[in-house]
């Protein structure tokens, strides 16, 4: 599953660690990120500490069964992570979906736990390259789905991704318990908060936030990208 931050994206991990045939990983490159770009992100020395710094050592384990065997692999990957330094290749080995939101929503969230966004830091450049990818190497367009979509009828769109990749719907993935995931990542204190509150979907999405005016040029940009994905949304 792969999403820019503050998009649904934790919400849809818990979803699918709840199945019974299923184990998620947590922002797999997220260490390597930042141990290969230096960037300073909450948190970050933990991160690093706690984290596989070698991209070569993550994909290897992106591309092997989890460490509890279960037929179910669930990754939540963040597409601000695959930096050029890191290869590609072995995304097309994998089932992927694509989870895109509305730029002036992911910006109104991120700008609350970490300042000054760019571009680059919210993933959108780096989600349209992989889609892109995935089809012009598989020759046909990789499932994208909407989180406003999700928000707006939960129930139905899981059954729809569930059947879209070939998995059964499991309905307890529409809740669960409050408090966090074993799983995850260290980070999880200053990102997850709300999602800690939640014991499932929020309701519908409300009216779109106001972008804030040294952010015009960053959501102008994002929008671009994103009207686009939402060009090539998957007809579920």
């Amino acid at each position: 599953m792969w999403s820019g931050p503050r998009n649904l994206s934790t919400a849809m991990m818990y979803a699918f660690a709840q199945r019974s045939d299923c184990e998620v990983w947590d922002e797999p490159f997220y260490a390597a990120y930042l141990a290969k770009t230096g960037l300073s992100h909450p948190m970050g020395e933990d991160i690093m500490a706690n984290g596989d710094t070698d991209a070569e050592v993550v994909i290897e384990k992106c591309l092997s069964v989890g460490p509890q065997g279960r037929p179910v692999f669930y990754q939540k990957h963040m597409t601000q992570h695959m930096i050029p330094e890191f290869r590609r290749d072995w995304i097309l080995q994998q089932t992927n979906v694509f989870l895109i939101r509305h730029p002036a929503r992911v910006l109104a969230s991120y700008a609350v736990k970490r300042e000054n966004p760019t571009l680059r830091d919210i993933g959108f450049e780096q989600q349209m390259e992989l889609i892109n990818l995935v089809t012009s190497e598989t020759g046909r367009s990789p499932l994208i789905v909407d989180s406003a979509d999700i928000r707006q009828d939960p129930a139905s769109m899981l059954q729809k991704i569930c059947a879209a990749v070939d998995i059964p719907f499991e309905e307890k993935m529409l809740s669960w318990p409050q408090g966090g995931n074993t799983q995850d990542g260290v980070w999880a204190p200053h990102w997850y908060g709300a999602v800690w509150n939640s014991s499932g979907f929020a309701g519908p999405e409300s009216e779109l936030p106001p972008v804030a005016p040294e952010l015009a040029d960053v959501y102008q940009n994002a929008k671009r990208l994103y009207d686009q994905m939402a060009e090539q949304k998957t007809a579920l």
